[in-house]
């Protein structure tokens, strides 16, 4: 699953000229679930960023530790938590990359996911609101998982569906026929993703500094 993301300062407005930002990308070198999240949805036929918690809540979940972080892509028309939010509220989540932990015979050594030239990723999501009063709301969210490519199986067998920034209205547009949407969440090409590992310190989501995500070893991409 994607337990802890990497964000970094993101030139969003050269990979999506007509985004409208209104709320600053929240950054973070080791971000983990229930927190603040940006991401990005279509709104009045515009594309627009703002924060969102990071753990689906519907109106009728009552444990908030029981929110999902996650949604299998598998399960998003089967399971009513899910079903709607798929066909409606579609977002995508900005980031520099995605932590998995390998198993190691002594213990699991994080690595860091990115894009081979470390550009930006639009990971796939999805969107609810739960209304506090009137007036007043929380939006919240998932990532949609897919299982891996051979590449990186070996580290964790699921990920965040990555949308190509020429995709990103078609996924967000809720007149998207769903089946069209569906054949946007698939695993990685080879070539895009790799990953090298990075310090242990990681484990720790109270650690913060920017050495969470320094190589320690090379990284693991597609041989030409």
């Amino acid at each position: 699953m994607a337990g802890r993301l990497h964000i970094a300062p993101l030139d969003l407005a050269r990979l999506l000229p007509e985004l409208t930002v209104d709320a600053p990308l929240v950054t973070s070198p080791n971000m983990a679930p229930r927190r603040m999240l940006s991401a990005i949805r279509l709104e009045a036929g515009r594309l627009r960023l703002n924060r969102l918690f990071w753990g689906l809540t519907p109106p009728w979940l009552e444990i908030l530790d029981h929110a999902p972080h996650c949604a299998r892509a598998e399960s998003l028309e089967s399971r009513p938590m899910f079903r709607e939010a798929f066909q409606a509220r579609r977002c995508l989540i900005p980031a520099s990359g995605v932590y998995a932990w390998k198993p190691q015979p002594r213990f699991k050594q994080p690595f860091l996911i990115t894009r081979v030239d470390r550009g930006p990723l639009l990971l796939a999501g999805l969107w609810c609101r739960f209304h506090t009063s009137l007036a007043e709301h929380t939006d919240s969210l998932a990532l949609i998982t897919v299982p891996t490519n051979r590449l990186l199986a070996p580290l964790t067998d699921r990920l965040p569906a990555v949308i190509d920034p020429a995709q990103a209205q078609r996924w967000l547009d809720p007149g998207t026929p769903i089946e069209e949407a569906r054949a946007l969440l698939s695993s990685a090409p080879l070539e895009l993703l790799g990953a090298f590992p990075v310090s242990r310190r990681v484990n720790s989501p109270a650690q913060q500094d920017a050495a969470c995500a320094h190589p320690v070893g090379p990284m693991l991409r597609q041989s030409d």
